[in-house]
């Protein structure tokens, strides 16, 4: 049995100062986190969802409109408009959670290997985090993806002075367990991009065949103070994702 549509009630207010159509885009967001609407199900029309809702179809037009310019929601001339499961926008400036953003995007991220050792800083490594090459630091390995996918390796050196161990619970948000560990608030990173290809390493990992184009991003997180904090390289299947740029 189809599932019926949320209420007009669900969290539409009028007196709210937050716009109709950013009200309308927050059921979007609600509406499609649905297993059904992941697995490719068309959204209801807009003339539908503005007669459950309660607001003009210009408004509901308005909201989708902002989900399918993030990459969101694909509309298909004379078919509808379903969730986009091909390849996901990600921008550049929306660093400190991945799984955040994804969810935000309607999307549940899977975890497939986290990992966390004690390693030796390399001379690149020691630059970024501004400590003495050989000096230790942990290494926080993590692949994640989403529908039986993985898309993204994320290779995390972390600086000593935050005070972590290999025992830490490292499925939750990584900013949110360093601020809650050392009190250290993540403020900034300045990243690097580049285009590499698969070594038999990233291939086995991502599931993609040798020689296949990724993209890698280098980024170099700091505090509040401007010292460095984390030094990530984290490599993304092209096939999945799409990192988007804007300047003002």
């Amino acid at each position: 049995m189809r599932r019926p549509l949320l209420a007009k009630s669900a969290k539409l207010d009028a007196t709210s100062p937050l716009p109709l159509y950013a009200q309308v885009e927050q059921l979007l967001r609600d509406l499609i986190r649905d297993r059904p609407y992941q697995k490719g199900r068309l959204l209801p029309d807009e003339i539908t969802l503005a007669r459950e809702w309660g607001v003009s179809r210009n408004t509901v037009r308005t909201a989708m409109g902002t989900l399918v310019a993030e990459g969101v929601l694909q509309r298909q001339s004379g078919v509808g408009t379903r969730v986009r499961r091909d390849r996901f926008a990600s921008g550049v400036a929306a660093w400190q959670s991945f799984s955040k953003e994804m969810a935000r995007r309607g999307v549940t991220v899977e975890r497939f290997s986290t990992r966390c050792i004690e390693v030796t800083a390399s001379a690149d490594v020691a630059e970024a985090l501004e400590v003495a090459p050989g000096t230790p630091v942990l290494l926080l390995d993590r692949v994640r993806g989403w529908d039986g996918t993985p898309s993204v390796d994320f290779q995390s050196y972390l600086h000593p002075r935050l005070g972590l161990t290999t025992d830490e619970d490292y499925e939750r948000p990584l900013y949110e367990l360093i601020a809650e560990r050392s009190g250290i608030v993540a403020q900034r990173s300045v990243d690097e991009f580049t285009a590499i290809a698969a070594d038999k390493g990233l291939a086995r990992r991502l599931g993609v065949r040798i020689g296949t184009p990724l993209l890698w991003r280098k980024r170099i997180v700091c505090d509040r103070a401007g010292k460095p904090v984390e030094l990530a390289c984290v490599t993304y299947r092209s096939d999945r994702f799409t990192l988007t740029l804007t300047l003002e």
